[in-house]
């Protein structure tokens, strides 16, 4: 078969504008499927979680993560056996500078400082920034990929303006954190949000989330099952579920999202089987006559068929290959985008890599069985007939 290589480049290129548009065509689909596969395994991937995200639990509201619970909460979970530590997990929400500015969206929570450093054990900071943060209650720490994105220092005011809370925050940058999850968040103290809604008279001792920490991993469901039990008669009865978990929920907001990718994908596929398709069957009726002489020339009907895969599944490579580098692209100036959707690290892994080159390989054969078989069976005096 390799002696007819230079035969099926000189297909190919035959006519070379409809190649050209037939590969770009899958480029872009392929970049699409790419893109929205490793959205799917950033969404739904089920990553070995850390050491210190194993440890860690999440207690909020078990009718919503809307409904607050009261502060007292936080002392009752750390008496519960099999916890380490629990703290305040309060999102704040609120605008800074422009809202209508995706690029201005970070997360902001207001925490304990003498805990979280124990709890999210994987935040990296050095100790005179830690203990700047515990003593100012006005203080904030801000993760480095965050800090970059405004050009933040130590010392810089930073301003938020209460929606969810009828406050505003008056924060001073005291340091910048390094951690390999997530280091685009905003952290504060949560007593100085406590003062400043018993001044507004706005619920000073309501809370949305706590995070727990456990002793040992086999503590995990046990010590969750602990918790829901001690509130579970209480006006605010408790859930308590994993992190991952807890990022999870998140994602019921927007629906099936999982039937929405697989849907997209799915008519990304066959629309540009079709497409390809199409352009093998346009190429195979122009060479009817040429297809007629190669029988008589002795060409079989398999060698036949083999070529026209051979010529498909070219054009198909070439549109791949294009497509995973448009999707890498695609994945580089969204992690770099400096808005929500930067959180999700789009990558294109090797797997979703491979599987983009299978796909690219099984549509440049199934497109071309068609228009093959039908060549492969065509009558010499019918093709010889024919004027191209």
């Amino acid at each position: 078969m390799l002696r007819y290589v230079s035969l099926v480049i000189a297909n190919t290129l035959r006519n070379r504008r409809r190649s050209a548009l037939t590969v770009a065509s899958i480029a872009v689909a392929l970049c699409l499927l790419a893109v929205l596969a490793a959205s799917y395994l950033a969404l739904f991937g089920e990553p070995e979680a850390s050491p210190a995200e194993a440890l860690r639990l999440m207690t909020h509201h078990k009718v919503s993560i809307t409904q607050p619970m009261p502060v007292s909460f936080g002392a009752r979970i750390r008496r519960i056996p099999g916890v380490r530590d629990a703290m305040v997990w309060q999102w704040f929400g609120g605008t800074y500078r422009d809202a209508r500015d995706p690029r201005n969206f970070f997360a902001r929570f207001a925490i304990e400082p003498a805990r979280l450093f124990g709890i999210r054990s994987e935040i990296k900071i050095p100790a005179g920034q830690i203990e700047a943060f515990q003593k100012l209650r006005a203080g904030c720490i801000v993760g480095s990929k965050l800090a970059a994105r405004f050009g933040w220092k130590p010392g810089d005011r930073v301003t938020l303006l209460g929606d969810i809370f009828p406050v505003t925050l008056e924060l001073t940058i005291v340091g910048v954190y390094g951690d390999p999850s997530n280091d685009e968040i905003l952290y504060f103290n949560y007593e100085y949000l406590r003062e400043l809604l018993k001044a507004a008279d706005a619920g000073a001792d309501e809370v949305g989330v706590f995070i727990v920490q456990v002793k040992s991993v086999d503590d995990v469901t046990a010590v969750a099952d602990a918790i829901d039990k001690e509130f579970e008669n209480s006006p605010a009865a408790t859930e308590t579920v994993t992190e991952r978990a807890w990022q999870l929920s998140f994602l019921s907001f927007l629906g099936n999202l999982k039937l929405f990718l697989s849907s997209i994908c799915g008519a990304l596929g066959f629309t540009i089987l079709l497409v390809s398709a199409n352009t093998i069957s346009m190429a195979i009726r122009e060479r009817i006559r040429e297809v007629g002489i190669m029988k008589t020339l002795g060409f079989t009907p398999g060698t036949l068929v083999a070529l026209t895969i051979a010529e498909s599944t070219c054009v198909a490579l070439a549109g791949g290959v294009i497509g995973l580098g448009l999707a890498e692209a695609t994945c580089v100036m969204v992690r770099h985008s400096g808005t929500a959707y930067a959180a999700l690290n789009l990558t294109i892994t090797p797997e979703v890599g491979l599987a983009s080159i299978a796909a690219a390989i099984v549509l440049g054969v199934a497109s071309s069985l068609v228009p093959a078989w039908q060549a492969s069976r065509m009558n010499i005096l019918d093709g010889m007939q024919q004027s191209g």
